[in-house]
């Protein structure tokens, strides 16, 4: 097996501003397993939140090079146990691995990622579409500029609700917030009450990852649902959020991969928590991947790709809001 590695500066086509970050380009590092005249593809961003990069994404996957490409006939989840180890410091690396590998794993036995899991897709999700914070009158723009059934509105700002209110005159689409741990007890529980008023479904993230107490209060009080996301990073952080959220938003690159992920959303649903998938502004590679795990999931956040000033690869498509997937065996992806 050969093991390629790229690296990717991904033009957005708007300025991308969260409570914490605005973001014009965001690295990417591609992997690329050949096998067998097949190649199966991944994908993981950088993220300063996280600390990860593309050179130290790309230096890690090179210290056990020769490990990778001696693989032959192993399983994805026999694969990731044998690579967990030696990327347990670096799940984005991981993540990209895992991904490649179960997709060149998928194409091998000639079937796509969903029918290899035996997934039924005739009820899939359809996927938001996101609002980076700006000015009301960018936020309206975007959305004129590409009307959706579902937007995730990201707030963290001082004039949130007006912010709501002002874009719900625009729209009836559903909408979705998260405030990317910008919130506190108090004001989570209060801007819950006037955002049902406004359509919203539920709020994503409101307050800092490690505030325990402070998710406790608002899960017993808030009139909203709440979705972990920067609490819940990997496998063992689900039965964490038990009793302190109402569901979990898995992120691929965070827990290193699907084969991580699927195990947390069943772990979830044991649970009784909400599914939720979401994404880091991939590429249509890392995108791809999170379309097979539809099935799975009440809601999905899948719209990296969208966000681009210019993709990379094509693979599956989305139009408003509703997601087809390739013809092509596996995530069903080609490289431009």
């Amino acid at each position: 097996m050969e093991l390629i590695l790229r690296k990717y500066n991904l033009k957005l086509k708007h300025t991308f501003t969260i409570s914490r970050e605005s973001i014009d380009f965001q690295p990417s590092l591609i992997v690329e397993l050949k096998s067998e005249g097949f190649s199966g593809f991944g994908e993981a961003t950088s993220n300063p939140y996280y600390r990860t990069t593309v050179p130290m994404m790309m230096l890690d996957l090179e210290k056990i090079r020769t490990l990778i490409e001696a693989t032959t006939n192993e399983t994805p989840e026999e694969f990731w146990v044998k690579i967990h180890p030696y990327l347990k410091d670096d799940m984005f690396a991981l993540c990209a691995l895992d991904m490649a590998y179960t997709d060149l794993y998928a194409r091998k036995k000639g079937k796509k990622l969903y029918e290899l899991w035996n997934y039924t897709i005739n009820k899939n999700p359809l996927t938001d579409y996101t609002i980076g914070i700006a000015s009301i009158e960018k936020m309206v723009s975007k959305m004129k500029e590409l009307p959706w059934p579902i937007y995730k509105i990201k707030l963290g700002t001082k004039e949130d609700i007006a912010i709501i209110a002002a874009l719900r005159k625009h729209t009836n689409a559903i909408f979705r917030i998260d405030a990317n741990c910008g919130w506190g007890v108090e004001e989570t529980i209060n801007n819950a009450i006037e955002l049902k008023k406004l359509g919203v479904e539920f709020l994503e993230q409101p307050m800092k990852a490690d505030n325990w107490e402070g998710h406790k209060e608002v899960f017993k009080h808030s009139v909203l649902p709440i979705i972990a996301d920067e609490s819940c990073i990997i496998e063992e952080d689900v039965a964490k959020c038990h009793h302190y959220f109402h569901g979990v938003n898995v992120k691929l690159v965070k827990c290193g991969g699907l084969t991580p992920g699927r195990r947390m959303i069943q772990e979830a649903k044991k649970l009784g928590l909400k599914t939720m998938v979401g994404c880091m502004t991939e590429s249509t590679v890392g995108i791809s991947a999170i379309a097979h795990l539809l099935p799975q999931l009440d809601y999905v956040d899948m719209d990296g790709a969208l966000l681009l000033a210019e993709d990379i690869a094509t693979g599956v498509t989305i139009d408003f809001g509703k997601i087809s997937y390739s013809e092509i065996n596996g995530t069903g992806v080609t490289l431009i």
